[in-house]
């Protein structure tokens, strides 16, 4: 068995759940180490004092649980095995294989006294019936790819290796934790991340959406790879690929919007894409049309379209996003008059405008970055981030990041 790496951001979340009475649930991507992630909490425990048979621990996918296939036989088969003193910690690897197992799930809460894990790999574990039955008593941890910083812990670089290069695989590679075990060999890399990827599709996506089309699923992915960090709308998309030869004719005749848009949330849900919206920055609220789309892992996006360097704006900006959500922010487009903020990204007692660019160096690029964040009458933080390394810290007020630095800051 593999080695499991401390994921310790996402341990901490856990830890500080421990005995609260909430269902935690972690969602993520297959693959972005949640498995892992329940092995290292049930360590914890064991290393906190608590007995085995106080921890019931299962991977649903496993063959040997293939007869818990509905909440009543899982139910009666984890009831039978909860001892009838103290606490006991249920910790369960992807459930949505088990039909209706919030019912389960509420049910222990109600009947036994157990701290509650779960782990899915799609949104619908957190459909409307669960939602509904659970409203408020449960706490969605969301798992992502390594970020920059769990990346330069996952490898082992050279020492000769600087960090600007580390960033060139991780811009490269992705941050799937799997990819560890092939040390950057390109072709068993992009295998890897293959299998992943068709199982997203086929597992996660295709088995539940019947009628959902695997030829037009994969060509709404590669549009919204090859247009990343660009403003689209389910029309456009739809527009676009109609005009493509390729589809089936009875596709080609007019794809909708409506069908695009149910699409993208199949990809949303198999949490292979995040929408972001866009937000009138002076108007305060949010719009409701053309927002844009970054995946969950540049490794995929490079595993479909061939790694590409010439289109580093976009991916940075996707890095910069993904970081953002790691770092707990609420996070838009903004829109100001006529000009776009990269990403307007907040908490509930902070907010920040931030612009991602590859450079500053050219006079043209520095006034088209600046200009929108001028223009914002407030006084919360704006930054551009950028891949520069010189002196200028600041222009007018407005700061100017290392992205590296900045990702690698706490």
């Amino acid at each position: 068995m593999p080695e499991i790496i401390n994921r310790p951001e996402y341990l901490r979340q856990l830890i500080q759940n421990r005995d609260v009475d909430l269902v935690k649930i972690v969602t993520g991507i297959r693959r972005c180490g949640k498995s892992s992630l329940l092995d290292l909490f049930h360590q914890y425990l064991t290393e906190s004092g608590v007995p085995d048979t106080h921890i019931i621990h299962m991977n649903l996918e496993s063959l040997r649980y293939r007869e818990l296939t509905d909440y009543l036989s899982f139910y009666d088969a984890i009831s039978a095995r909860i001892p009838a003193e103290g606490k006991t910690y249920l910790i369960f690897d992807e459930l949505q294989t088990v039909t209706h197992w919030e019912k389960a799930i509420e049910s222990f809460r109600l009947d036994f006294d157990v701290d509650i894990y779960i782990t899915g790999s799609n949104a619908y574990l957190l459909s409307t019936e669960f939602s509904t039955l659970l409203s408020g008593r449960y706490v969605e941890i969301r798992m992502l790819p390594l970020s920059f910083k769990e990346f330069l812990t996952f490898y082992d670089f050279d020492k000769a290796i600087t960090m600007e290069e580390k960033f060139q695989k991780y811009l490269q590679f992705g941050g799937m934790p799997i990819l560890r075990e092939y040390h950057f060999n390109e072709p068993r890399s992009s295998q890897a991340l293959e299998g992943i990827y068709s199982t997203v599709v086929l597992r996660d996506i295709l088995q539940r959406n019947h009628q959902a089309d695997q030829n037009i699923l994969q060509k709404i992915v590669r549009f919204l790879c090859s247009n990343i960090g660009s403003i689209t709308s389910p029309n456009n998309i739809g527009n676009v690929l109609s005009n493509e030869r390729e589809l089936p004719d009875s596709n080609r005749k007019n794809m909708a919007g409506k069908t695009v848009d149910k699409y993208i949330s199949m990809l949303q849900n198999a949490f292979v894409f995040y929408s972001v919206g866009r937000y009138d920055v002076k108007g305060k609220q949010l719009l409701k049309t053309l927002g844009k789309n970054y995946i969950i892992d540049l490794g995929f996006r490079n595993m479909l379209l061939g790694y590409r360097d010439t289109d580093r704006g976009h991916i940075i900006e996707n890095i910069v996003f993904l970081e953002l959500i790691r770092r707990d922010y609420r996070v838009y487009i903004g829109k100001i008059g006529n000009a776009e903020v990269d990403f307007v990204a907040e908490k509930p007692t902070d907010k920040r405008y931030i612009q991602v660019t590859e450079s500053m160096q050219s006079p043209e690029t520095r006034e088209r970055e600046l200009r929108p964040l001028r223009m914002i009458p407030d006084n919360y933080e704006k930054i551009v981030l950028s891949l520069d390394r010189n002196y200028i810290n600041s222009y007018e007020g407005i700061k100017s990041l290392n992205l590296i630095d900045w990702l690698l800051d706490d």
